[in-house]
């Protein structure tokens, strides 16, 4: 053992001397003959390897070897070289593995939800395959590049062999695009998005824009809106209202919807509305939560916007109602920023917990919080875990497996259709439960309050189909499956300004989270300038202007 690790490192301690160029040119090589697998498999999905097709394909595999070694030459200079080199090479192996294993596109939104994602949720995505990715295709190779000795120059002859390789580079590749200028026309234009999956061409310049917008959005003041509203003052009855805010929930995973599976059993049997059309924002946690909540529509929300604007549980909380948000989940993704806010993500506070803590658990101390607000309206947020991925086996308690055998894998490729679809239905078979505790909750406080429970799942899923997993893909290109979301409704005896049978007959309407923020100043009956009917999802028996 001690012979063959002294020739691995003799090995290395003989490696030849290169130039700085030649160094980044081999990285970036490498980079794309390895770590661009799924992105040359869509390539050749479209343009197969035939005669037609070969001296274009010959181009786009140096086009993006060129547009690579100019990312990394830009940013690599004297002493940065090797730190910038080994740094892309072990972030490009991490983004290799989930672009092969799940199809995921690294874009600014799955950046933000990366960097907004606990160590818990980080975890499930762990896997032996992501350890081989690592070392084969990120620190056997960073090794090398550390080991091996670059030949020393000055700072001047440095930039002038950089600069002229750049211009060859550049010029070369706008002779390519030239000369196959038909081919590069559709490929540029009628597939975008390929070029999402190339390595490390798009995390980095996604990455890039997402740095250049937190720089943006430091100097921005917080937009107060919706400062006139209020409750109406001839109202007695006080509202009682919970939002539940689903996780990788999917429509048509609902019996409700007519799947042909009962996930339901519980929910079909209360009076119920169930929104059959209902669309999200997004794709991911980190864009759909803070939409869910924001003034903005789809088309015009952004992070920033986000960030800089108040939302209705800001305009709810100065209108004098009790506002609460309770989370099972990551965070609230700066929705709840501030107001009075609760993780349940650990056993000190949640009771209900086993190999992780259960959605339920957040209804343990409800009651106490009700009892000490005697006056004025509560709204109360739960933000489950619901059927978060990959680990969807351990979304729910062991009595809750009803559909066997399961996927007991955070590697879904590997599991067959059968296993991958019963584990996510034994989760929505959950979600079913833990939405009829909320509903019986509601109901022991019905001779009290006008009560309500409107349950919006943040996003879809991806179980394989087209051979995609999980969630995250840029809207234009996503699935129905990752937006197509459930909607549910529950009114309690005691809310008299919505009637349950009226409102049933659009539960096949068009609507999505562009209408919560209405929706929910109209469930807490709330006037104000901001709030139009028009996008209001309910129909009520009087008008909030």
């Amino acid at each position: 053992m001690e012979l063959t690790i002294n020739i691995f490192t003799n090995h290395f301690n003989n490696l030849p001397t290169v130039t700085s160029n030649k160094l980044i040119i081999l990285v970036a090589m490498f980079l794309i003959l390895f770590d661009n697998f799924t992105f040359f498999s869509n390539v050749l999905a479209i343009y197969p390897l035939n005669l037609n097709n070969l001296v274009f394909l010959f181009s786009l595999l140096w086009v993006f070897t060129g547009f690579s070694f100019l990312m990394l030459a830009i940013a690599s200079f004297k002493f940065t070289v090797k730190p910038v080199l080994i740094s892309i090479l072990v972030i490009s192996s991490f983004t290799s593995y989930f672009m092969d294993t799940y199809k995921t596109i690294i874009d600014t939104s799955m950046i933000h939800n990366t960097l907004n994602t606990d160590l818990a949720e980080s975890l499930d995505l762990f896997s032996y395959k992501l350890v081989l990715y690592v070392l084969f295709l990120g620190i056997l190779p960073s090794y090398l590049v550390y080991k091996i000795p670059v030949v020393a120059s000055t700072a001047w002859q440095e930039l002038k062999s950089r600069l002229i390789l750049i211009v060859a580079t550049v010029l070369s590749i706008l002779l390519l695009i030239y000369a196959l200028g038909d081919y590069y026309g559709s490929f540029f234009r009628e597939h975008k998005s390929i070029r999402y999956y190339s390595n490390p061409g798009s995390y980095i310049y996604s990455s890039g824009k997402y740095i250049g917008d937190i720089f943006k959005s430091q100097d921005q003041i917080l937009k107060e809106i919706g400062t006139d509203a209020r409750a109406p003052v001839t109202d007695p009855h006080r509202e009682l209202i919970i939002f539940v805010v689903g996780e990788t929930a999917r429509a048509d995973r609902f019996s409700l919807n007519g799947y042909v599976r009962d996930t339901n059993p519980l929910l079909k049997k209360e009076h119920v509305i169930s929104y059959t059309d209902f669309w999200s924002c997004g794709t991911s946690t980190a864009i759909s939560v803070p939409c869910m909540f924001s003034i903005y529509n789809s088309a015009d929300f952004d992070i920033q916007k986000g960030k800089s604007t108040e939302n209705v549980l800001d305009i709810l909380q100065r209108a004098g109602v009790n506002v609460l948000w309770l989370d099972n989940n990551s965070s609230s993704k700066g929705v709840a920023d501030r107001i009075e806010n609760h993780s349940f993500k650990e056993p000190d506070i949640n009771p209900e917990c086993d190999i992780e803590c259960r959605d339920t658990g957040m209804l343990t101390n409800l009651q106490s919080y009700i009892d000490q607000h005697p006056e004025g309206d509560i709204f109360i947020v739960l933000h489950q875990m619901g059927q978060h991925g990959p680990a969807y086996y351990k979304r729910y308690p062991a009595e809750f497996e009803k559909f066997t055998p399961v996927c007991k894998t955070n590697q879904l490729e590997n599991c067959t259709e059968q296993e991958l679809n019963n584990a996510y239905d034994n989760d929505i078979l959950y979600t079913d439960y833990f939405l009829s505790k909320v509903i019986s909750f509601l109901k022991t406080n019905d001779n009290q309050y006008e009560t309500a429970m409107l349950y919006v799942s943040d996003h879809g899923e991806s179980l394989g189909e087209n051979g995609l997993y999980l969630h995250g893909l840029p809207n234009f290109i996503a699935p129905d499956v990752q937006r197509h979301v459930p909607a549910i409704l529950w009114l309690g005896q005691g809310m008299h300004d919505i009637d349950l049978t009226l409102n049933a007959k659009n539960k096949d309407k068009r609507f999505s989270h562009d209408n919560l923020f209405h929706t929910l100043l109209g469930l807490m009956e709330m006037n104000s300038e901001v709030y139009d009917v028009s996008n209001d999802m309910l129909i009520h028996s009087v008008e909030y202007e």
